[in-house]
């Protein structure tokens, strides 16, 4: 379990650093510490807040066929830099919203490629 967790915290920053490479400009992060510092407070975020915005927009989330979560997790993307001050910035909502996007199809893309096929290796 705690082996698990660790390895979704380095997914995620990995994932972090390479959005803030590709959008220099509207989305930093002032290094890898700050990435998995991110990671870290984004972990607790989606096991705490997360839950809690799922349950209060599941009208919406239903009606727009389950895309609506992804702006739940561009809001639990904003909070985190909220909390994290200048060493995370995101300029604006839209920012936040791509990126939560982008950051959900590379993480899926690296389990189904890279950390599943290794811990079937491991069987």
């Amino acid at each position: 379990m705690f082996v698990r967790w660790i390895t979704s915290i380095l997914v995620n920053a990995v994932v972090l650093i390479v959005i803030a490479g590709y959008f220099d400009e509207s989305f930093h992060l002032s290094g890898i510490g700050a990435a998995i510092i991110a990671s870290i407070i984004l972990s607790f975020l989606n096991l705490i807040v997360k839950p809690i915005l799922v349950l209060l927009t599941l009208p919406v989330t239903v009606l727009t066929l389950g895309l609506f979560l992804f702006v739940i997790n561009a809001i639990t993307l904003m909070i985190t830099q909220g909390i994290m001050g200048s060493s995370f910035d995101i300029d604006g909502f839209g920012m936040g919203l791509l990126a939560a996007v982008i950051m959900s199809i590379l993480t899926t893309l690296i389990y189904k490629f890279v950390i599943d096929p290794l811990q079937e290796k491991r069987k």
